[in-house]
């Protein structure tokens, strides 16, 4: 008993002297170390530090397995925020410097000064200034010193390519844009084209505003009106730029300036389209609405007084060939509430129709499915992802992976080939998939689970807390920073927690891993890659938000063999040899990781999916600002 109080004493000692071998000055290499059982990082010079061959690295216990401590409770890995929009804000652009231009340009637009009708007017720009996006401002500058000469007008008349070019800005709202945003007031007075009166008291002036809409259009059909990034830390592009001053020459050599302005828009499959949905829907006469009471929820062999509502709704929304195939059923049914056999088969086929588990359980996301949206709601949607499509490139390439997170579905596309589809499971409300795009880059077999500091922080402490061995004994691997592995009873966890101590902490292959036998990689600063899992039974649920951010995929094999140009044969084959080990991508495929609440399948038929984050309440308020700064003189 003596003899322990002895060594006990002695221990103290020691870790006294060690801890006065400090004195306040540079960082110390020991941060991370807990002082007195409560971690308090703080700033020191080391007078001597001798150290064993055998000591443990920095950040972590010395000797045995320390008592579990808590970092501050307000330590947490927060996810990304949505923003108050700030929208881009129009500015008064003087145009002064346009007259003082001096020197004619030879090229394409007008023919000199030698009689030239804008030179002898562009003493009006002296003070003169047009409330205008800056880079349309400036655009307009570049474009008129370089050019100084009339694209809208001729003689004393506007001319027919601005009357071409002010069709197509009225026809903005074809492609899910405002015309009101590029409205402008035809000149009055003398002369015009046959069949449109006068000509302005100052036409350069009027060539001058008209050009500015034309600029603001087409940055608009291009581009988008909304920068992506200010919605959210959830949205990762480069806002595209686009060299407006070039688009006005090539508007001027254009043949006819109304279609060169439609063609401003994305050509693109998926948004010809959106365009062609939005016009039937438009045109469409309102559609007639079954309701089914809120709540409703109907199994195999139950039976509800909403039963006729619902067969009702099929009769509405099913498709020709199940309405025939089914026909019997229709015909017999006498409007009774007793949930039969065969009536469940008509409800599978419909389910089954829609991309729903197939159950005949009739319950909340079968009822949306039975009770469309209004037109009204519909048509916002696919304004809404025409917006959204303007932020990816016009071209999405020959072969392609397009994940969408409302369908919960993810695309693999070849030119040639019947397209790959497959169910996904996406990130949680809690852990939201990102929206960007990517490049596919390396596919990997039995891979490691590199956990995340978020899941370690959020989800792992609290059990370690309690049990420091915890990653041990359910096989993970944890490691420093420069790769030497640990024990996890070693580790100084609040040093992990507030940042002090770097920590790695992986999942081996295996049956059990996070990440499944296969990973798709397309390294981003997300950390969001696809994979295959060991929860297969998430993919048979309608709504699949599950996952802390990354894409899980059904058929993981057949997308890996895909993107590598290979057979699902080979692919086995390699993940049969059991070790981890990847393979480059050498194709260029870029990936999609998107977030569309309207989007066609790939026959082309435009689906309506649920607003799962309520990102598209951000995208309407972002638009309504827009407008609202555009407007706020008017």
């Amino acid at each position: 008993m003596l003899e322990r109080d002895r060594l006990g004493t002695l221990a103290l000692a020691s870790i006294l002297a060690f801890a006065l071998s400090f004195t306040p000055g540079e960082p110390a290499k020991a941060q991370g170390f807990f002082n007195g059982g409560t971690f308090a990082p703080q700033r020191y010079r080391a007078r001597e530090l001798r150290r064993g061959p055998s000591a443990p690295p920095f950040g972590f216990w010395w000797g045995g397995s320390p008592q579990p401590q808590r970092p501050p409770e307000d330590i947490y890995v927060s996810s990304p925020k949505y923003y108050t929009y700030t929208a881009d804000a129009p500015a008064e652009v003087s145009l002064a410097p346009l007259a003082e231009t001096r020197v004619a340009t030879s090229g394409p637009i007008g023919a000199g000064l030698a009689d030239n009708r804008f030179a002898a007017a562009r003493s009006e720009l002296e003070s003169f200034s047009l409330r205008v996006l800056p880079e349309v401002g400036s655009a307009l500058i570049a474009h008129y010193q370089r050019y100084p000469d009339y694209l809208w007008v001729e003689g004393d008349h506007v001319n027919s390519r601005a009357y071409a070019a002010l069709a197509a800005l009225q026809r903005a709202d074809r492609f899910a844009l405002a015309p009101g945003d590029y409205a402008l007031e035809l000149p009055k007075g003398r002369a015009a084209p046959a069949g449109h009166g006068g000509g302005p008291d100052s036409l350069i002036r009027f060539e001058l505003a008209f050009s500015a809409r034309v600029l603001t259009y087409i940055l608009d059909a291009n581009r988008g009106r909304i920068d992506p990034n200010r919605l959210s830390g959830y949205h990762d592009f480069e806002r595209k730029k686009i060299d407006l001053a070039a688009r006005l020459v090539e508007l001027a050599a254009a043949g006819d300036a109304g279609a060169y302005l439609d063609a401003q828009s994305p050509d693109n499959a998926p948004f010809r389209a959106l365009r062609d949905k939005l016009e039937t829907l438009r045109a469409a006469a309102t559609p007639e609405r079954i309701e089914i009471a809120e709540g409703t929820f109907l199994r195999p062999g139950g039976a509800s007084p909403e039963l006729a509502n619902i067969v009702a709704a099929i009769r509405l929304t099913g498709s020709d060939a199940l309405l025939a195939t089914h026909r019997a059923t229709l015909d017999a049914y006498d409007g009774g509430g007793a949930y039969g056999e065969d009536l469940v088969a008509l409800v599978k086929s419909f389910q089954r129709e829609k991309g729903l588990a197939v159950d005949g359980v009739v319950g909340q996301n079968t009822i949306r499915a039975m009770v469309p949206e209004s037109n009204g709601d519909r048509i916002a949607k696919i304004e809404l992802a025409m917006e959204r499509l303007r932020w990816l490139p016009r071209d999405l390439g020959p072969r392609h992976v397009f994940i969408n997170q409302p369908a919960f579905m993810a695309t693999y596309t070849e030119t040639g080939k019947e397209p790959l589809s497959m169910r996904i499971v996406v990130g949680q409300k809690s852990n939201q998939t990102y929206f960007f795009a990517d490049k596919i880059e390396k596919v990997e077999y039995n891979p490691y689970w590199g956990v995340p500091r978020s899941i370690i922080v959020n989800e792992m402490l609290p059990q370690l807390y309690q049990d420091p061995s915890y990653l041990d004994r359910t096989g993970y691997e944890v490691t420093t920073a420069t790769g030497q592995r640990v024990s996890s009873t070693m580790v100084d966890w609040g040093g992990v927690a507030s940042k002090q101590v770097p920590i790695n902490v992986r999942q081996p292959p295996g049956g059990g891993n996070a990440l499944g036998r296969v990973k798709i990689m397309f390294p981003n600063a997300h950390a969001i890659y696809m994979h295959d899992t060991p929860q297969k039974h998430l993919f048979e649920r309608d709504s699949r938000a599950f996952s802390h951010g990354c894409v899980r995929l059904q058929k993981p094999r057949e997308m890996a063999a895909a993107v590598l140009g290979k057979s699902v044969d080979y692919v086995d084959q390699r993940i049969a040899e059991g070790r981890n080990a990847s393979e480059e991508v050498t194709a260029d495929i870029p990936v999609y990781v998107a977030y569309f609440t309207a989007w066609p399948e790939p026959d082309g038929e435009v689906q309506f999916h649920d607003d799962m984050y309520g990102r598209d309440a951000h995208l309407i308020r972002a638009i309504e600002a827009t407008s609202a700064v555009r407007h706020a003189d008017s």
